[in-house]
């Protein structure tokens, strides 16, 4: 049997199809919602969920939540004396899951659709995969979120066209991405979000509350206390859907504080959040090429959005009441379960054609030249662009920078920035040609990523037919902070460079905002403006810079209000 499964930051869950609909398991405690937690005790034995969120409150340093935000990275969970990674946990959750399951169905369950935020890079949904098959799955397909959720809607069986806007606020993540559905065929014509946007984020901020309140210094409480106080702000927050004012009451250093807080005032203080929930709404439309008036529904999913101060906000700022029809908890697994019926080809499910896009736009390093003989490594060159729809293929023709150069070394980066050091590092092609005038030799570069987000990479030597190939399974991360920290103290002890006057600084800023907002070709005339532009700073001249920043500040003034 195929299972759906939804690896939430708060709360998973798994579901069935059983013949005519999509069913949620309940867990061996009778309930739906399994809290993403795992403790382990001195003995090494291994609790999860609602058994591990209560030891939380005794054991905090045995305990770990929240850790689907650390999904693909090298971050390490330290509970007792032992070190977990986030997919090794996750798949301490996800066997906890597939034992509820095999015991409700009285069957084995070996096979899993799991669901991942839309946004989710390349190395977060291998981690989520790995983590599956750590848990005893076959993991056959990683489906986003929206796109499950689109699908529990059931916005498969509307005969006539619609478009509709997934908005997902979960625990830790939010994704918002634009469907259009015609007949049998859905696609997703793009997706947004924020991988540090959740939950969690609006009891942090009833938590900071209460500190500054009670004037309490939190690194001064022990993590029992600490601990205490979180689950206090959770319970607070949950408070608010039946009232309009809730008490936190927590015992700090043997004294029982209270704090009463208003839902107008919790909502004053969550502006910064609502505010960072605009950015991805406004950047899915401005890809989908579409208007908010050509949305026709408006799908509420995620946990979070059960808090009223979030449904007021949505309310607000499209003018309409959302779609609210299923449990928001639950409408991920739900449409993860459909689409593994979908797969199994079950009769009751109408048969349909899901197309997806590809999230982060892929491209390489290259080096760009300007005017004489400017020349600048480590720039970004896009190859395939964020939500394109997938699969996708697409190759770039890129040449030998420099005399006498032996090799070519083709890095494979995921991100929006124009520096290539600031995007993800997946992999690398290394081939060699021959030596010769820099522009002389080239290579064929071909990206082709897939429904599954595979991607694999061909590098081609145009004069000696040789070929490499990769299929990228690496899974590095961005930096440390520690790394971070370095790097920040190197470049300043570099010395002031015009670049970094003011007026240029500012400018410079602006274009690569608009670069990372932009697609296709108005993009690429942004990296010609801005490398022109550099190339003049690298003179030094103050008339030519003054000339040249005002030549690029009207270029990027024309263009903001066609963008916008």
């Amino acid at each position: 049997m195929i299972v759906g499964i939804d690896l939430g930051t708060t709360n998973s869950l798994i579901a069935y199809f059983d013949g005519n609909e999509a069913k949620v398991i309940p867990n061996r405690l009778g309930k739906n919602l399994t809290p993403s937690v795992v403790s382990v005790d001195e003995e090494g034995i291994v609790y999860v969920g609602e058994s591990a969120r209560e030891r939380k409150a005794t054991h905090p340093d045995q305990t770990a939540d929240v850790f689907k935000r650390s999904m693909g990275t090298a971050r390490k969970f330290t509970l007792g004396e032992r070190d977990f990674t986030a997919e090794e946990l996750s798949s301490l959750v996800l066997k906890a899951l597939k034992e509820d399951a095999e015991e409700y169905l009285g069957e084995e369950v070996s096979e899993a659709v799991i669901s991942v935020p839309a946004y989710f890079n390349d190395a977060q949904r291998k981690a989520t995969k790995k983590a599956g098959e750590m848990a005893g799955f076959v993991v056959e397909r990683i489906v986003s979120e929206p796109t499950a959720a689109a699908i529990a809607y059931g916005l498969d069986k509307r005969s006539e066209e619609n478009k509709f806007l997934v908005f997902d606020l979960g625990g830790g993540t939010f994704d918002v991405s634009i469907l259009e559905q015609y007949q049998n065929i859905m696609e997703v014509r793009a997706v947004a979000g924020d991988n540090f946007l959740g939950g969690e984020d609006f009891t942090e901020v009833l938590e900071q509350m209460f500190y500054r309140e009670k004037d309490i210094n939190p690194d001064e409480l022990d993590a029992k206390t600490k601990a205490h106080i979180h689950r206090q702000a959770e319970e607070t927050k949950l408070a608010f859907a039946d009232a309009k004012e809730s008490t936190m009451s927590c015992k700090v250093n043997d004294e029982v504080l209270e704090y009463t807080i208003s839902l107008d005032a919790f909502e004053k203080s969550c502006q910064i959040l609502l505010s960072k929930i605009k950015k991805p709404i406004e950047r899915s439309i401005k890809d989908a090429h579409i208007k908010l008036a050509d949305i026709d529904e408006i799908i509420l999913v995620g946990g979070a959005t059960k808090l009223s101060i979030v449904r007021r906000f949505v309310g607000r700022l499209f003018g309409r009441l959302p779609n609210t029809g299923i449990n928001p908890d639950e409408v991920v697994a739900v449409g993860a379960a459909t689409q593994a019926a979908m797969k199994e080809r079950n009769e009751a499910v109408r048969e349909m054609i899901l197309t997806d896009v590809c999230p982060f736009t892929l491209g390489t390093d290259i080096v760009v030249t300007g005017g004489s003989g400017y020349k600048e490594s480590g720039h970004y060159l896009p190859i395939i662009e964020r939500n394109s729809v997938i699969p996708i293929s697409h190759t770039e023709r890129l040449y030998t920078a420099g005399d006498n150069q032996s090799r070519i070394c083709v890095k494979i980066l995921q991100g929006e920035s124009r520096y290539a050091r600031n995007n993800v590092y997946l992999g690398e092609i290394e081939v060699p040609v021959p030596i010769g005038p820099a522009g002389q030799e080239a290579v064929d570069v071909t990206y082709t990523y897939d429904v599954n987000s595979i991607l694999e990479v061909e590098v081609k030597v145009i004069s000696t037919k040789l070929s490499k190939r990769v299929v990228i399974k690496n899974e590095e991360t961005d930096m440390t902070d520690e790394e971070i920290d370095e790097r920040l103290a190197s470049l300043a002890e570099l010395k002031i460079h015009p670049r970094d006057q003011e007026a240029n600084k500012l400018l410079l800023l602006r274009g690569d905002r608009m670069y990372e907002e932009a697609t296709g070709d108005v993009r690429q005339l942004i990296e010609r403006y801005m490398t022109e532009f550099e190339a003049v700073l690298s003179k030094q001249n103050k008339d030519d810079i003054e000339r040249a920043r005002e030549e690029l500040k009207e270029f990027l003034d024309s263009i903001e209000g066609d963008m916008s």
